[in-house]
């Protein structure tokens, strides 16, 4: 526990077999109480290995729901849990654990609700292996939400969130898409509710291992990106009424 708040890591799995033990190998286990991890219906034996390296809350969907439902799946069971401060690792070992320490330190303080690991923060993106043209379109989607939401984010792409439980049960996290856009609707979600949100810098790494979204799939999430990116300024602004944002 941090501060007598309590700490559950989940991981929302995808053929993670083959980096599962490096990315639980780094977690700071004197201050993470518990872990969840969710298989989406993986190809590859990512459950065996999971269950072998003892961890105790492993879901298996019997279809893949994708991303967004597998994240739905983690944060409900993360709030059963009992959780103070939840945090989402990607088990691909793309994101380090080693920055779990600093997250909870911004959560358990109560300086920020919420705390991204930013990629873009610093000069590490193209350096750690990010595709130009995913840096380039990551640097255009961030300059267009920051206007449409009046935010100033570094970056709104990261898969790497630490969240207080008031924030998941604050905002409609099951309304919302089981793809990709799913992290971008909960942005959205997050800043019309009300909550700030705070940014680390978070080294990049992008090897054979890790999941990416290929090009086809990358420009559907762009467009889905811009669509929130729009709903979001005509409800602020009382155009249009997105009842993704209300609860």
């Amino acid at each position: 526990m941090y501060k007598n708040k309590k700490v559950v890591v989940v991981l929302p799995a995808y053929n993670a077999a083959l980096t599962l033990q490096q990315t639980i190998s780094e977690i700071p286990f004197d201050l993470v109480d518990d872990m969840v991890l969710v298989d989406d219906n993986s190809k590859d034996n990512t459950v065996e290995v999971a269950t072998q390296l003892g961890i105790k809350h492993v879901i298996k969907h019997e279809r893949n729901k994708g991303y967004g439902g597998n994240q739905k799946t983690c944060y409900t069971k993360a709030l059963e849990l009992n959780a103070d401060i939840i945090i989402m690792l990607h088990p691909d070992y793309q994101y380090t654990p080693l920055l779990l320490t600093s997250m909870i330190a911004l959560i358990g303080n109560d300086l920020y609700k919420v705390v991204f690991g930013s990629r873009i923060l610093g000069k590490g993106a193209l350096k750690g292996g990010m595709p130009v043209y995913k840096f380039i379109a990551n640097r255009f989607l961030t300059l267009f939400q920051n206007l449409l939401m009046n935010q100033k984010l570094s970056e709104y792409h990261t898969g790497y969130r630490a969240y207080t439980k008031e924030v998941l049960q604050k905002i409609d996290f099951n309304a919302n898409s089981d793809d990709f856009i799913f992290d971008n609707e909960v942005i959205a979600q997050i800043f019309y509710a009300g909550f700030e949100i705070g940014e680390i810098t978070c080294p990049t790494k992008y090897f054979k291992d890790a999941s990416s979204i290929n090009l086809s799939r990358s420009i559907i999430y762009g467009m889905g990106v811009l669509k929130v990116s729009v709903l979001y300024f005509f409800t602020k602004t009382g155009i249009y009424n997105w009842k993704l944002l209300k609860k």
